[in-house]
């Protein structure tokens, strides 16, 4: 079995803390709406995201929530 190394790609993003969710929609467009939550467009349908989850832009435009965790353990901050 061969390993591999994700390369590196800087992306965007904003974590959602519930009181930015019109900062959120303005910025992913039609890509996302809420109803009693935030849910996100992404190519494999609609997801739901939580508090605290991060709003990714993909290197092809796409849009995702993803976990804090994952998140810390994927991406750094480019300074």
């Amino acid at each position: 079995m061969a390993k591999y190394r994700k390369k590196p790609v800087e992306i965007e993003a904003i974590q959602w803390t519930g009181d930015n969710t019109s900062e959120i929609l303005k910025w992913i467009g039609d890509n996302a709406y809420f109803t009693d939550t935030l849910y996100i467009k992404t190519l494999e349908g609609d997801h739901k995201a939580t508090v605290g989850d991060y709003i990714i832009k993909g290197i092809k435009g796409e849009f995702y929530p993803c976990k804090p965790d994952v998140f810390e353990a994927t991406y750094e901050l480019v300074k």
